[in-house]
């Protein structure tokens, strides 16, 4: 999928977040990158084959107001 140079790392590559959004939605809270991967606002993935990765989130973050 990718025409970058250099090529972006595939969806497989533990370094695959990296890769250039070709497609931003943050009204609906997602991205596809350019290796076929959809990212989500709550760090859950889509990849390519159809696997679901879930939210990832550092445990005990939350926002506090000021």
């Amino acid at each position: 999928m990718c025409s970058h140079q250099p090529a972006c790392p595939t969806a497989e590559s533990p370094d695959h977040h990296a890769a250039v959004i070709v497609s931003a939605h943050p009204e609906q809270g997602w991205s596809l990158l350019c290796n076929g991967t959809i990212v989500f606002d709550d760090t859950g993935e889509l990849l390519p084959d159809g696997r679901a990765v879930s939210p990832h989130r550092p445990v005990g973050a939350t926002l506090v107001a000021a």
